[in-house]
């Protein structure tokens, strides 16, 4: 099969995986990469021997590239996606697709100008315990589902040493846009109405300005009721950076998921007790695995066959259309409609 010549903008955390996986992928080609740090751009390119770039715009100019990763951060991925799609390249981005209403219309806009093909990574549609729950929901196995709780939730490292950019963000662009989606994934429907309560005062005390914690009611359409806890300030001596449970209630039947504080392995040494990632980004003989990696590399399938993307532009656009109301009603401490474009 021909290798589609892809590149990334924005090698930071998560574009370096961008690289990693275009560049050994058996369907695609590395092409080039592009940051607004050369340092950091040269960097990464040099691993690859790929060109790199400041200005994704010039980049963009390069005809052999045919596909683009997004990974800037939160607030900045629309004006390069919206780029990607006047230059006629296919666009994997990252979570969220937009943190405001404006941005979501003109990348609504730019796409129905220049119809590319977009997925959106919310990589949680391929992590296997959840892919299990939905097609066990939709086999009828549990009969019709009536509940969900969802707790995910990172240690304070993440707003105050993972990212230089968290005071313009939230732990609701940053996990609650994984919740939404995995809840509208798993139990289906639409979110119609939300209400969340939000808390402030330990990131603010340390220079960071955002909230602490989300606790948010979701009212889908089909009648499913469910939970969602987001927080940034669990304390830097739990296990795993993340805290993850899943738990939902059918009327035949439940799923209770661990994924933090399953004991499946645990390592003590003299200095620290954690549980290894083996589920999320492991590296098994040198090789990237795990379902973050999968995500990426079925987007690069999904490029190489045609097939329709599983994570699409409209999941996107609702899940930060529903965040938008959640962040609403926290602030006037209200239920609220959620206005979808």
């Amino acid at each position: 099969m021909r290798k589609t010549n892809f590149a990334v903008i924005g090698v930071g955390l998560w574009g370096e995986a961008h690289a990693h996986v275009f560049a050994t992928h058996p369907y695609a080609n590395l092409a080039a990469v592009c940051d607004l740090d050369a340092e950091k751009a040269a960097k990464v390119a040099a691993v690859y021997g790929v060109e790199h770039y400041t200005d994704y715009r010039e980049m963009l100019k390069n005809p052999k590239i045919e596909a683009v990763g997004i990974a800037t951060p939160d607030f900045a991925h629309a004006d390069p996606l919206i780029a990607c799609a006047a230059s006629g390249k296919d666009i994997l981005v990252e979570k969220p697709l937009a943190t405001n209403r404006r941005d979501l219309e003109r990348i609504v806009t730019a796409l129905r100008a220049n119809p590319v093909r977009v997925m959106v990574d919310f990589h949680a549609r391929w992590n296997p315990p959840f892919v299990l729950v939905k097609e066990s929901v939709e086999r009828g196995e549990i009969g019709k589902v009536v509940s969900a709780y969802y707790r995910l939730n990172d240690t304070i490292s993440v707003p105050m040493e993972m990212l230089s950019w968290a005071a313009e963000s939230s732990v609701l662009w940053f996990l609650g846009s994984h919740a939404v989606d995995t809840l509208r994934f798993i139990c289906g429907g639409e979110i119609r109405r939300v209400y969340s309560l939000a808390r402030s005062g330990v990131l603010q005390s340390l220079g960071v300005d955002v909230p602490d914690i989300y606790q948010t009611m979701l009212e889908f359409d089909n009648g499913v009721v469910a939970q969602i806890e987001n927080n940034w300030i669990l304390p830097n001596t739990n296990p795993n950076v993340n805290d993850i449970k899943l738990n939902i209630l059918g009327s035949q039947g439940m799923f209770n998921l661990d994924l933090t504080h399953n004991q499946a392995i645990e390592r003590y040494l003299p200095n620290r007790v954690d549980r290894p990632d083996f589920l999320v980004k492991p590296v098994i003989y040198g090789k990237r695995m795990g379902f973050a990696y999968e995500a990426i590399r079925d987007f690069v399938e999904r490029i190489a066959t045609g097939r329709e993307m599983l994570a699409t532009l409209e999941d996107g656009i609702k899940v930060s259309c529903v965040i938008l109301a959640i962040m609403e009603s926290a602030k006037r401490r209200e239920p609220i409609e959620v206005k979808y474009l």
